[in-house]
């Protein structure tokens, strides 16, 4: 299922929400409707938690079905309730905390972005039980923000060139396109929220840029 609703009043679902093909973890404060949408769409159970005592989990979390790397100042309350999810729980060993901004992963692999040292990027291969690839994207450093992937597709942002959308194709394992959302924003990561079953984009998003969302990532249905 493929929707576009306004979740945390701001294009910037991604910086907010952290989703995988069986949970998706949202802050607090959502509003129960806002939370019982995104159960509905991604087809998961909706956990409401935080990471550090912040709301942006999903700029600082990166997870898939086998685990979670989270920034190394997560609070102990939040380990426990992330492993009672069943998710493998690890820390990134840097001083760059936004782990979701700078990581992109599905089941099959990872794109991290290149100032990442070799310890983290052992910590996120082994945690999510992928391989690592340490590549900018289109310039940029904060791929996670540049790149909405699951275990169906990618969609990445418009600006990437055709080697760095081969290199998805090839670490992800799945097949992907550019695109945009909430007319015209290139921080697809960071303006949506995905899993296997649906996605939700940015509430502005146009009806081409949904079009190409639902191509890129994989869905039949046209339900938005």
């Amino acid at each position: 299922m493929l929707k576009r609703v306004d979740i945390v009043g701001n294009p910037n679902i991604g910086v907010f929400i952290l989703a995988t093909d069986d949970v998706a973890i949202v802050p607090y404060n959502l509003l129960d409707e806002k939370a019982e949408i995104i159960k509905e769409t991604l087809e998961v159970d909706v956990v409401k938690s935080s990471i550090s005592g912040s709301n942006l989990i999903g700029s600082l979390a990166v997870a898939n079905s086998n685990g979670i790397v989270v920034s190394p100042h997560i609070l102990d309350r939040e380990v426990k309730q992330f492993e009672e999810l069943g998710l493998k729980v690890a820390t990134i060993p840097s001083q760059f905390t936004a782990v979701g901004n700078i990581v992109a992963a599905n089941d099959n692999g990872a794109i991290v972005s290149p100032f990442l040292s070799e310890e983290a990027c052992n910590v996120i291969e082994e945690t999510l039980d992928v391989d690592v690839e340490s590549r900018s994207i289109s310039g940029s450093d904060i791929v996670g923000s540049l790149i909405k992937v699951t275990n169906n597709g990618f969609l990445i942002t418009k600006n990437a060139i055709s080697s760095e959308i081969n290199l998805a194709r090839k670490v992800f394992g799945v097949e992907g396109d550019i695109g945009t959302v909430g007319k015209g924003i290139s921080l697809v990561g960071a303006c949506s929220i995905a899993n296997s079953h649906g996605a939700i984009v940015a509430k502005g998003s146009t009806g081409p840029e949904m079009a190409r969302v639902e191509e890129a990532l994989g869905f039949l249905d046209d339900n938005f």
